[in-house]
């Protein structure tokens, strides 16, 4: 079993504006604080899709060669402009045919869960079985 995580610096507001862009999503309790106070929200909350594109992104930085079969994610509170996050990886087996099944964890610095969920990896060649190997030895 492996473990890795990944920091998320600072959620920037001009974050959650061009996240609304690219997605279309232009709901204002994304991007506006006024109407995230209004609907009971400290500060505009990040876009769901938003924090699962930064698991993609740390599942990438992991096992580069590897092919994402599945993610699949529950959200648990809110992730708010101006928090940072820490991505977690648990891989917790891997197969005959060298696909990896895997746990994932999102917490704030202040150790608030924000999701948690699995995902299927395909490895090409021995990259993501060397890495399982290298990252045995990093434990924490």
């Amino acid at each position: 079993m492996s473990h890795k995580q990944y920091k998320v610096n600072l959620i920037q507001p001009i974050d959650l504006v061009q996240y609304a862009g690219a997605s279309g999503d232009f709901n204002p309790v994304h991007t506006i604080p006024d109407a995230a106070r209004k609907s009971g929200h400290p500060q505009p909350i990040a876009h769901g899709m938003y924090v699962m594109g930064l698991v993609s992104k740390a599942l990438e930085e992991w096992y580069p060669k590897g092919k994402l079969l599945t993610f699949e994610v529950r959200f648990l509170s809110p992730t708010y402009s101006g928090e940072e996050l820490i991505v977690t990886e648990t891989m917790v087996t891997k197969t005959e045919s060298d696909d990896f099944h895997g746990s994932i964890e999102v917490t704030s610095t202040h150790q608030q869960v924000k999701l948690k969920g699995t995902f299927e990896l395909r490895g090409r060649g021995s990259l993501c079985t060397k890495r399982l190997e290298q990252n045995k030895m990093k434990e924490f």
